[in-house]
């Protein structure tokens, strides 16, 4: 799906995002329907390895907004239905107030280190892959029920009553009923690293082949597969039907469309672009560039982004949130340098 200025004009959009959407169409057409790494279209080297978040630099600023004491964290997500601000740091996931974050959060323990936090389906859902477990958390009271994978499960989302969980080594998604696995899904896949839920789609990123996958749910099975840039490593969904991407490696921010998956846009973004939120009350997509310290919100209502905001951050800004209710935006140090709090 098109954002609305560029359905208002007919299908014309922007020269760049047209020329973008041929480019990937012609580099990433197909997908291997094998695991193997030999002839797939998809692969940009020989022994593929993960981007990650490039090192920041010593702050030459003061950090904008106000910046609360946390240790490392390593995600972060908002919850606008009972206004909690979630933050995992270590193998605790800490419960703020998202209206009062200088209260003291409630502490919930976990079997070890969260990778990645969802709010989906009224829960909060956090992956932690070294124990092979998604911790389902109740919010805001923070009751927690444990879901086992086998593997190490990445990203989970709720679907219909169901939870999908990318599990990265086994390169595949686990469909859960209840605490029952009901199917599993796999082919043409290196790494499932976060899924996705477009609308009514589901959309997995693969770190390992930098790009993603629309998947079958019902019918069990990965189906094409596009390019995402040349080192993908964060995604979220907008308004628009569409899977913002980060691409770290070659500095970008990308959308694809998820009927049909289709590459839409490539807007180049330098400094280390990372972390990705969204905010689908004011279609603001914020990144940040963690190569600088900085983090840049863009209204991606249009034909390609346009940059409204940009502040200063803490030190190695690897995780961020957005309160669509009031547009604070948060920001969390994976050096332990504070949870970041900024009003736009």
């Amino acid at each position: 799906m098109l954002g609305p200025s560029e359905q208002k004009s007919g299908g014309r959009v922007r020269r760049s995002a047209v020329a973008v959407a041929i480019a990937g169409a012609l580099l990433a057409s197909g997908c291997s329907s094998g695991n193997g790494q030999g002839d797939d279209e998809l692969q940009i080297v020989t022994n593929p390895v993960a981007a990650t978040a490039p090192v920041s630099p010593a702050p030459s600023v003061p950090p904008a907004g106000t910046v609360l004491p946390s240790a490392a964290v390593t995600a972060i997500v908002t919850d606008p239905a009972s206004r909690t601000l979630a933050v995992a740091s270590g193998q605790d996931v800490l419960l703020y107030r998202s209206d009062d974050t200088a209260a003291a959060p409630v502490r919930v323990a976990v079997d070890g280190p969260v990778e990645q936090l969802d709010v989906s389906g009224g829960q909060l859902l956090a992956t932690i892959p070294a124990k092979g477990e998604v911790a389902r958390i109740a919010l805001p009271a923070g009751q927690v029920s444990v879901l086992k994978v086998a593997g190490q499960p990445a990203s989970a989302v709720m679907a219909g009553g169901q939870t999908l969980v990318a599990v990265r080594d086994r390169k595949a998604i686990d469909v859960f009923q209840g605490d029952a696995l009901v199917k599993t899904i796999t082919g043409g896949l290196y790494s499932a690293d976060q899924v996705l839920r477009p609308g009514d789609h589901t959309v997995v990123l693969d770190r390992l082949r930098t790009a993603v996958f629309s998947v079958d749910v019902a019918g069990g099975t990965v189906g094409e597969g596009l390019r995402a840039g040349d080192g993908a490593t964060n995604a979220v969904t907008d308004s628009y039907g569409r899977v913002l991407v980060t691409d770290t490696r070659a500095g970008a921010l990308l959308a694809f469309s998820a009927d049909p998956l289709l590459l839409r846009q490539m807007y180049p973004v330098p400094g280390g672009v990372y972390g990705i939120a969204y905010d689908a009350k004011r279609s603001l997509a914020w990144v940040t560039l963690t190569g600088r310290n900085e983090v840049v919100g863009f209204d991606v209502r249009g034909g390609e982004p346009v940059e409204k905001y940009r502040f200063p951050t803490v030190r190695q800004p690897n995780s961020i949130t957005v309160d669509e209710q009031t547009s604070r935006v948060f920001v969390g140090s994976a050096t332990g340098e504070g949870i970041q709090v900024i009003q736009p």
